[in-house]
Formats: C-alpha cells, structure tokens, sequence
C-alpha cells in the first residue's frame, strides 16, 4: 500500500501508530517540501529498490524465483484481498494462501504482506518503465 499511496501523489508516509507529535512533524516536513516516512518505512522503501522481485542478483537459483501460482496469489494480496478472499477466487484454501505467503516472504525476504505487496508494486513499477 505504502507503493500505491506514493504512486498516487502521496508525499510521505506515516504509520498509524504515529504519535499526534509525530504526525505534526509530518505536516510541517511535507509544507517545507521534505518526503516524511518513518525509519522502517524509509527501510521497506530501500531494500524493494536493492532487490527485484524475485532475482536476489545474477547467481539467484531458480528455486528462489517465484512460481506462476506465489505471483498469482502475491497480485491479489497487493489488491488488499485476503486470505479467506484469495482461497475463494482461487479456489483454494484460506490455509492454502497461506502456505504459499510464507514461501513467498522467505523467497522475497520480507517479513510480512505489506513488504511483500510493496516489492510486487515496485517491481511492476519497474517493469512498466522498462527497467526491470
């Protein structure tokens, strides 16, 4: 989400568990032309520009790469779909989803579905400008 709010215009990012000093700053930051996010926002951001989806540099072993279906289920999370929601377009279990994010986030080395979601965006941001 963080990829599609900065695609959309968005000038920074601030975490809802921002305090309301913290959101303050924000605004004076983004009135003073600056791009506020948090240090693990700013974290998130970099390590999905050092690292295409997927390819973890030229000696990435095909068994990093991610299969037709990790992609197809990693789109809808992107989406904002849920478990439950994925298993029913799919036709798959909610626990089948399941497996298969935890076997994305060890491929793509991110530790939850926002990461994983902001890597597919950035790497299709990438594709579409042709720099993938």
């Amino acid at each position: 989400m963080i990829f599609q709010a900065l695609k959309a215009g968005a000038c920074g990012y601030v975490l809802k568990r921002s305090d309301e000093q913290e959101i303050l700053d924000a605004i004076r930051e983004v009135r003073a032309g600056g791009a506020p996010m948090t240090s693990e926002v700013a974290r998130m951001v970099v390590r999905s520009f050092q690292s295409p989806l997927g390819n973890d540099g030229p000696a990435t072993e095909k068994k990093n790469e991610l299969t037709e279906r990790e992609l197809e289920i990693l789109a809808l999370v992107a989406k904002g779909h849920s478990n439950k929601e994925i298993g029913a377009i799919l036709n798959i279990s909610p626990a089948t989803v399941a497996r298969h994010l935890v076997n994305v986030f060890e491929k793509l080395h991110v530790r939850c579905r926002t990461e994983a979601a902001a890597r597919y965006l950035q790497s299709n941001a990438m594709a579409e400008l042709g720099l993938s």
